[in-house]
């Protein structure tokens, strides 16, 4: 619903999905990521990149909707491959911080423009992809790895985190028996 809301009136939000489903694309990458990706970072097919938060490196085979994204914004003048640091003359650092609380507040407009019950920000891709791979039965080690944890475990807290749905039907089932 996100990724076909038609957005073509306000640029401003369609540029805040646009970056939501980036990150989606490339399995949830983390919006700092995002900001800080160049365009030599994409060679041959694949985008590598080192996580800001662990340092670790990612590969990730570049498919068809992450280039339609590229394609659709003009970064000529600059090294980043998306449109959120733009000016090479002010601090980058800066730039990113701006544009993440920017599309988090377009985002979560956009997520009660759609009804959503939790408020929608360039976090949820990241915790959506995870929770799509759980539900297609990827192995953690899998997801654990496309994510850029340190470890399984710290994929099954992240996991166990995002969906108590299961525990909270046990617990309403219990409630009912009462």
């Amino acid at each position: 619903r996100i990724r076909d809301l038609d957005l073509t009136l306000s640029p401003v939000l369609d540029y805040a999905r646009d970056l939501f489903m980036f990150s989606f694309y490339t399995r949830g990458m983390a919006f700092v990521d995002m900001a800080y990706l160049k365009k030599k970072d994409l060679q041959n097919g694949v985008l590598s990149y080192r996580r800001q938060k662990t340092g670790q490196q990612l590969f990730i085979k570049w498919e068809k909707p992450m280039q339609e994204i590229v394609d659709k914004y003009d970064t000529s003048g600059t090294p980043y491959l998306l449109p959120i640091i733009r000016d090479m003359d002010t601090d980058a650092r800066k730039q990113y911080k701006n544009a993440a609380h920017l599309v988090n507040d377009k985002l979560k407009r956009i997520g009660q423009q759609l009804g959503l019950v939790i408020p929608l920000t360039s976090y949820v891709a990241r915790h959506a992809w995870a929770s799509i791979a759980k539900s297609k039965n990827i192995p953690i080690s899998t997801i654990s790895e496309a994510m850029g944890h340190d470890s399984e475990n710290t994929t099954r807290i992240y996991l166990a985190s995002l969906d108590t749905s299961i525990v909270d039907k046990a617990n309403s089932l219990i409630l009912k028996s009462l």
